[in-house]
């Protein structure tokens, strides 16, 4: 037996050596073009004429990739904007914020990102969103995504579930056809097909469009992640809600969905962080989020053949949204097994 699990304990040793083996033979490569023959700082495009990579690329270019084509001297609104948003999402993944405050958090950091982004009031001068971009776009499509998809998402998986055929039937068309439909199939009809269906009075820019489609997409694979969580509350909770006098309303918003909402953390924000990879797919309908932005940026001709570069620094920008919403996953789901293992 001992014999046994020191040949295994070698075994794993020596698997354990090859994989780092590797992992340095891949790795270290790029660690030398990254680091140790990169060139840093901010310089002309021609300094960059050795085989590492070109960093200076992303100091002459972060502002375009950034904000887009904002007005350089208002560069302020977009940054503020971003702020707001941001920390109201990061407010609302913190359980001691909870409660009146942080509702009206949701309620004025639209307008307020909508009133310093296009301008026009408050002795703010006006910016056509044609010239908004980057990484306020980026995270507009993101957090209003996720923010407006989720309660619809929680009421279709209601209604999926509704005894009233009517309501289930509907619930349940709208969740399969649109769960059916690519996004980039939905960011088209919205961008090109709908402006053909409304009145010519209708002038919808097409950032809300796009918009509109993020959220009612995202609201379908939502409703599918509460509805599985749904079905995992057992039965006896509904029936002594009933026993109890319960509202149906207050059943759903005080017992079922707390314990249907702990039991989903993690598939729920991994469609959260499908939502923020997903607004990638609206440069292909024009509008200037931070992939667009980056080939903006790359049209310039002297700066154009170090494309890894920005792509290495949109790839990172990426990483740490998803990388923060993925612990904020972990430590939801210990926070819950901690609260049960306390009952």
């Amino acid at each position: 037996m001992m014999a046994m699990k020191q040949q295994t304990s070698w075994r794993s040793r020596l698997i354990s050596v090859a994989v780092i083996a590797v992992l340095a033979v891949v790795l270290f490569p790029l660690f030398r073009w990254a680091v140790l023959e990169a060139v840093w700082g901010a310089k002309p495009a021609d300094a960059c004429d050795g085989v590492g990579a070109c960093w200076p690329v992303i100091a002459e270019k972060a502002t375009l990739i950034i904000f887009g084509r904002y007005p350089a001297s208002e560069l302020w609104r977009p940054a503020l904007a971003s702020a707001l948003l941001l920390g109201t999402t990061v407010a609302t993944a913190l359980p001691r914020f909870w409660g009146k405050g942080l509702l009206a958090a949701w309620i004025y950091s639209p307008i307020l990102f909508f009133v310093l982004m296009g301008g026009g009031v408050a002795g703010l001068s006006p910016v056509p969103w044609t010239q908004w971009g980057g990484l306020p776009i980026t995270i507009m499509l993101s957090v209003f995504g996720i923010g407006f998809a989720f309660p619809i998402g929680i009421l279709l998986a209601c209604a999926r579930l509704s005894s009233k055929p009517i309501v289930r039937w509907f619930a349940t068309a709208y969740i399969e056809v649109v769960r059916g439909v690519p996004l980039i199939t939905i960011l088209f009809m919205a961008t090109f097909i709908l402006p053909l269906l409304l009145p010519a009075s209708w002038n919808i820019n097409a950032m809300i469009r796009a918009q509109v489609a993020i959220i009612l997409f995202t609201a379908a694979y939502l409703a599918e992640v509460v509805r599985a969580g749904l079905q995992t509350v057992p039965k006896g909770q509904f029936e002594a809600c009933e026993a109890l006098g319960i509202s149906r309303f207050e059943a759903y918003t005080r017992i079922v969905l707390p314990q249907a909402l702990t039991t989903v953390i993690a598939p729920t924000i991994n469609t959260f962080i499908s939502v923020l990879k997903d607004t990638s797919l609206v440069a292909i309908v024009s509008i200037s989020e931070l992939l667009m932005t980056a080939r903006q940026a790359l049209a310039d001709p002297l700066w154009r053949t170090h494309f890894i570069e920005v792509y290495v620094f949109i790839a990172v920008i990426y990483f740490v949204f998803c990388f923060a919403m993925g612990k904020w996953s972990k430590r939801l789901e210990h926070a819950y097994i901690f609260s049960k293992g306390r009952e």
